[in-house]
């Protein structure tokens, strides 16, 4: 599989107008949120793995807030939904003949993206709860659009018989469920445990199969 770019130097290509000292402290804050959260950063420990000083970081950002603000909106809207849906699109409307093989492509395609933005996958997680406005925009640019091609993608899988005929919609949330609850286990919870990844990932794709395969 090619290796993908991050979506953090997708950012700086995008947005030439940033300083170098915009770019440390970015980069400092991505490494902060995604270690300690949003809550327990402090941004005098932001400007100190930046090597700047406090006062620039509110010369470039209000408060901590607009920071946080400041590198996830534009990366929703102009780098984390086209770089997700283009990317994920590649599996999806690839059509493959059996579900099974769908699901191995898919998960083999969200663990390269995952391992390339790990840090900014973290604080998507972390901090969507805790902000209405993340909240809003993940789902306006993100979680529609795919929402609406999987439960395309169950139909065309129920069409062929290998579905089981319950809601489509239910199909897309008894998928996402396990292979993103595998994913985040896997890579953002327990990723220092003794993982088989290759059992691990076969084990999710036939428990998958075993509640949705339509049974002769």
């Amino acid at each position: 599989m090619p290796e993908q770019d991050s979506i953090l130097e997708g950012l700086f290509q995008e947005e030439e107008r940033l300083t170098e000292k915009q770019k440390k402290i970015i980069m400092a804050a991505i490494e902060s949120f995604s270690e300690k959260g949003y809550a327990a950063t402090s941004t005098s420990e932001i400007a100190k793995k930046a090597g700047v000083a406090e006062g620039t970081i509110f010369r470039h950002y209000k408060t901590k807030k607009d920071l946080l603000m400041g590198i996830v909106s534009p990366m929703m809207a102009k780098l984390i939904a086209p770089f997700v849906i283009k990317d994920l699109y590649k599996v999806i409307n690839h059509k493959y003949e059996h579900f099974e093989d769908f699901l191995r492509a898919m998960m083999e395609n969200r663990i390269a993206f995952l391992k390339n933005n790990m840090p900014l996958i973290r604080i998507l997680i972390q901090e969507i709860p805790f902000h209405p406005e993340l909240k809003e925009q993940f789902k306006e640019h993100i979680a529609i659009k795919v929402f609406e091609r999987f439960v395309n993608l169950a139909e065309y899988y129920q069409k062929k018989g290998q579905i089981i005929d319950i809601p489509a919609y239910s199909v897309v949330r008894m998928t996402f469920t396990s292979i993103f609850g595998f994913l985040i286990a896997r890579y953002l919870i327990l990723p220092e445990a003794d993982w088989d990844d290759e059992k691990e990932i076969e084990l999710t794709i036939q428990f998958i199969m075993h509640g949705l395969s339509a049974k002769d």
